[in-house]
C-alpha cells in the first residue's frame, strides 16, 4: 500500500508540536526543516505489516530509517490511532528493553 499519499492527505503540516518554547533556536531550527514526515509514517506502517510487532530498533532495521527518527514518530503515529503498544518488551540494539509496537 502507497501510504505517503494518504497521509498527505489526512495529517495538516504543523499538526504535532515539534519544539518546545524553551527549547534553544537549534532545536526551533531542525523542527522548522521537517516538511514531510508522511514518508517515515509509510516506512514504519510498512515495516509492522511485513514483519509484524516490532520494537524501535527493529523498526529501524527494516525501514533503514535512523532509530531517533522513529522515536519521534511512534507517539505522534499513537496518537492519531494508526499503532499502538503491545504491552511487552523487546531487546534494544544496545540489549535494553523497549516497547513493542504493532497496527
Amino acid at each position: 500500500m502507497d501510504y505517503k499519499d494518504f497521509f498527505k492527505n489526512i495529517i495538516p503540516a504543523g499538526q504535532f508540536g515539534r519544539a518546545r518554547t524553551s527549547d534553544p533556536a537549534t532545536s526551533h531550527a531542525a523542527a522548522a526543516s521537517i516538511t514531510d514526515v508522511s514518508s517515515h509514517y509509510a516506512q514504519i506502517l510498512e515495516a509492522l505489516s511485513t514483519i509484524g510487532p516490532l520494537g524501535k530498533d527493529g523498526i529501524s532495521f527494516y525501514s533503514r530509517l535512523d532509530p531517533n527518527q522513529i522515536a519521534r514518530r511512534l507517539n505522534e503515529m499513537q496518537k492519531l490511532g494508526l499503532i499502538h503498544l503491545t504491552g511487552k518488551t523487546v531487546k534494544s540494539n544496545s540489549n535494553r528493553q523497549e516497547r513493542e509496537w504493532t497496527l
